[in-house]
C-alpha cells in the first residue's frame, strides 16, 4: 500500500486538488514490486509566485521512497493540474528506466555466468 503525504506552500489544498493528486500518484502503485509494499510518496504543491501575471507559477514535486528506490521529480507549469500530470509522468519514466536497468543487469550477469561455465566445459555435454 502506497502511503501519500501532502504539503502545500503559499496556498490551501482543496479536496478536489487532493483527490486529483492522490489519483495520479496511486497510478504509480501498479508499477512497484511486491517488495515495495511499504512505499511512501511525498507530494509537495506550491504556488511559486503571487504577484506575477504570467509565466510558470505552479510547482509539483513528488518524492517516492521504497525499499529499492528513492526517486524525485519536479514540474513547473501554468496550471496546477498540468504540473501534477507532468511530475507523475516523469516519475513513471524514472521507475520504468530503473526496472529496465535492473533487468538488463540481471541478463548481463546471466550471460557472463553462462560464458564462464562454457569455458569450464560444463555446457558442452
Amino acid at each position: 500500500m502506497l502511503n501519500i503525504s501532502f504539503k502545500a506552500t503559499q496556498f490551501e489544498i482543496t479536496p478536489a486538488i487532493r483527490a486529483y493528486a492522490e489519483e495520479k500518484v496511486r497510478m504509480i502503485e501498479r508499477l512497484l514490486d511486491d517488495r515495495d509494499a511499504d512505499a511512501h510518496a511525498e507530494v509537495e504543491l506550491e504556488q511559486t509566485t503571487r504577484h506575477h501575471q504570467s509565466g510558470d507559477i505552479f510547482r509539483a514535486e513528488i518524492n517516492l521512497h521504497t525499499a529499492q528506490l528513492n526517486l524525485r521529480t519536479e514540474a513547473e507549469e501554468g496550471d496546477l493540474y498540468a504540473a501534477i500530470d507532468v511530475a507523475k509522468d516523469e516519475l513513471v519514466e524514472e521507475i520504468r528506466r530503473s526496472k529496465d536497468k535492473k533487468s538488463s543487469m540481471m541478463r548481463r550477469g546471466g550471460r557472463m555466468f553462462k560464458g564462464m561455465m562454457q569455458k569450464m566445459g560444463w555446457g558442452s555435454e
